[in-house]
């Protein structure tokens, strides 16, 4: 009994911040166009990703992540474009984003270029509160709401070569306000900034290891700062391990089955005391891409 009331309150808590912050990704270095809209069309490819992730397994009301993204280049200007489809479900809550990103190239060296990106998203939220006891059944603050719409825009930074890359973004400029009354709102959109680096060590011919940070700040939370290390071998397989400030311990491994297709797996272990009511999180993805001849001849790291 005790255990199922904690487990309701966790939810009841987590769906409450479900609105203050973005979707959640270990693999993030394989997802930045969903972070930084300068990010489309950096890989000179068409990309295709989609990625499911399911957090806090055996939680009730757990959230779960589906992504999925399209980006490329447009032909040999210098220009990129990209769109994505981000689905969030966290108990009775339910939220789904379209975004559209276009960005801009500029060589700043032989090796080096700068994008600067715009995001532009459409955001759906639904929640089912005859999933919640509530004890006011006619309280107006707490009402179905069915795909309620709110629009968004948000810009971002990326500086990369063929070995480094460093990126600042702000997804969304908006603070979305819902179940709002006078200077009360039960769940509010806020201002994320994200920032994110890595490079790309080459040790030898069948060996890279590239480290890379991500750090998220927000108002209202702490700054949560992650770091992995990833090592490619063989130019096929990669494996690897990531930290998640006062959060959660994971471990990565993907495989290059072609050059046009790269899967990959990432599980996350709590340190909190989330750790005594899940077995943990699951993450999975899949990236395609077409290549052009005159491009890249063999898959990058990021």
């Amino acid at each position: 009994m005790k255990t199922k009331i904690i487990t309701l309150v966790l939810g009841l808590i987590g769906m409450m911040g479900y609105s203050q912050q973005d979707s959640q990704y270990t693999q993030y270095m394989y997802n930045t166009v969903n972070i930084n809209p300068g990010y489309a069309g950096s890989r000179e490819v068409l990309s295709i990703f989609g990625l499911h992730r399911s957090q806090w397994v055996g939680l009730d009301g757990a959230p779960t992540t589906n992504a999925f993204s399209v980006n490329s280049p447009i032909g040999d200007s210098s220009f990129g474009i990209g769109l994505s489809v981000v689905n969030d479900r966290i108990g009775p809550a339910e939220e789904n984003a379209i975004s559209a990103d276009l960005s801009y190239f500029i060589q700043m060296s032989d090796n080096y270029k700068l994008a600067f990106g715009l995001k532009g998203t459409a955001n759906l939220f639904s929640i089912d509160v005859n999933k919640l006891n509530i004890q006011h059944q006619n309280d107006p603050q707490f009402q179905n709401l069915d795909n309620d719409f709110s629009p968004n825009v948000g810009a971002g930074i990326y500086l990369y070569s063929d070995k480094f890359y460093a990126g600042l973004s702000v997804p969304n400029f908006f603070e979305t306000k819902r179940y709002k009354d006078n200077s009360i709102s039960i769940t509010q959109e806020r201002l994320h900034y994200y920032f994110i680096t890595g490079y790309v060590f080459e040790t030898g011919p069948n060996l890279k290891i590239k480290p890379s940070v991500l750090a998220k700040a927000v108002e209202g939370a702490p700054l949560q700062l992650d770091g992995s290390l990833n090592f490619l071998l063989y130019e096929k397989l990669t494996l690897g391990a990531a930290y998640r400030w006062d959060a959660a311990w994971s471990a990565m491994a993907g495989f290059q089955i072609t050059n046009s297709i790269f899967i990959g797996y990432a599980y996350d272990a709590e340190t909190t005391q989330l750790e005594n009511y899940n077995s943990g999180s699951h993450e999975v993805f899949l990236r395609f891409e077409l290549f052009n001849n005159s491009k890249m001849l063999t898959p990058r790291f990021f």
